[in-house]
């Protein structure tokens, strides 16, 4: 009798209500990658992608009861967010809208602000996005030039955005803007967050579709403003705090990230051994070779090594634990795995690889971003360096 086959990896936060969730996540993920051809042809996923995802549960789900969710945790978000990767799917924009966006309004909102937004992000009849980077600011937020002016009762607004995920569709978006004067004395104590909504905002305007070398499906564009008014009422959180409160929330917007590289990692190791056994070669199959047996071995290996991170991770933050240089570690760690093993199971595939038809050529196309956005890897690091 041979040895007997391995039981699943089951996360140790894993539970039978997140099993059920998981099953859930992973029927929908499909549905979305079964017609990722076509999002990415129209660069975004159908409106109607966000109502059924409002429809099954899936938007709010950690948001308390009262304002439209659920009222679970971060775990479940998670859940979702692995699954899609899993499916192979990049183009729906779940971790920006639900992992981020809600997560700001439930953390920093006003009863009333609550009350107004949450339910149509949770129901999928808004979608959010957040505007940050600005074609001279990435990772470093201080250099922020986007300008709120107050006037009155309102903010007048002037900037632009670019690499905004979710900008075609969003009804909402969570601004990073400058309410005073940016000079040196301000820093980042002049930075403020504040909420537009979209519908019939004059001075608003969606730019130009961004022509990414991957993740094509998704919708990402420009933001511009042009002596855009806002009411004053629309200051999330405190003003001259912005900074601070996206210092506070972007451990959870890396550990979000960390969810879709070890999902879309998995997915690699799959592939690459479902090809190899089944690819004929020089009489037998490319799993033959000892070569295949070593890279899909090693990264299997690694794939393990980073969804144990993640799992530490998440049962940190699931315990108010996570600090900022424990998500960098997931963060650039994670991502980085994501990208080698895509890599290498890319070369099994030969000149398969390289054609666009085969899921792991879209896979190292979408992936290359992950090292990039939500603070770039090396920002991560240098994040970690200052913790020790």
């Amino acid at each position: 009798m041979g040895p007997a086959a391995p039981l699943p990896y089951r996360s140790p936060w894993m539970d039978d209500e997140l099993e059920d969730l998981q099953r859930l996540a992973a029927t929908f993920s499909r549905e979305i990658f079964a017609n990722i051809d076509r999002y990415s042809e129209q660069h975004q996923v159908d409106r109607d992608v966000w109502t059924k995802a409002g429809e099954l549960g899936l938007l709010g789900l950690s948001v308390p009861e009262d304002y439209g969710g659920s009222g679970a945790t971060f775990a479940h978000e998670a859940v979702v967010a692995i699954e899609q990767a899993k499916a192979g799917d990049d183009s729906w924009g779940f971790v920006v809208h639900a992992i981020i966006v809600t997560h700001y309004i439930v953390a920093y909102g006003t009863e009333e602000q609550k009350r107004k937004w949450l339910p149509k992000l949770c129901s999928g009849e808004w979608v959010g996005a957040i505007g940050m980077t600005e074609p001279g600011a990435g990772s470093d937020l201080k250099r922020v030039s986007t300008r709120a002016v107050r006037d009155g009762d309102e903010f007048i607004i002037n900037g632009s955005k670019t690499f905004i995920t979710n900008a075609g569709h969003a009804d909402l978006i969570v601004l990073v803007a400058r309410t005073c004067e940016r000079d040196k004395a301000a820093g980042h104590k002049g930075i403020s967050l504040i909420v537009l909504e979209t519908a019939d905002l004059d001075g608003f305007e969606r730019g130009r579709v961004l022509q990414k070398i991957g993740q094509h499906g998704q919708d990402t564009r420009e933001l511009h403003f042009t002596d855009m008014r806002v009411p004053v009422a629309n200051l999330l959180g405190e003003e001259g705090r912005g900074f601070y409160h996206l210092m506070e929330q972007l451990p959870q917007e890396r550990l979000g990230l960390a969810c879709t590289a070890v999902g879309s990692a998995e997915l690699a190791v799959k592939l690459g051994v479902e090809h190899a056994k089944s690819r004929e070669l020089f009489d037998g199959t490319l799993m033959d070779l000892q070569n295949t047996r070593f890279v899909l071995a090693e990264c299997s290996t690694d794939v393990l090594a980073a969804r144990t991170l993640l799992d530490h991770c998440i049962m940190l933050h699931m315990e108010g634990k996570l600090d900022s240089a424990t998500a960098s570690r997931a963060k650039y760690w994670t991502t980085d795995v994501q990208c080698n093993v895509i890599d290498r199971v890319l070369q099994l595939f030969g000149g398969y690889g390289f054609m666009l038809e085969y899921p792991i050529a879209k896979m190292y196309a979408g992936a290359r971003i992950q090292k990039i956005y939500g603070g770039a890897n090396e920002v991560m690091k240098e994040l970690i360096a200052r913790s020790l």
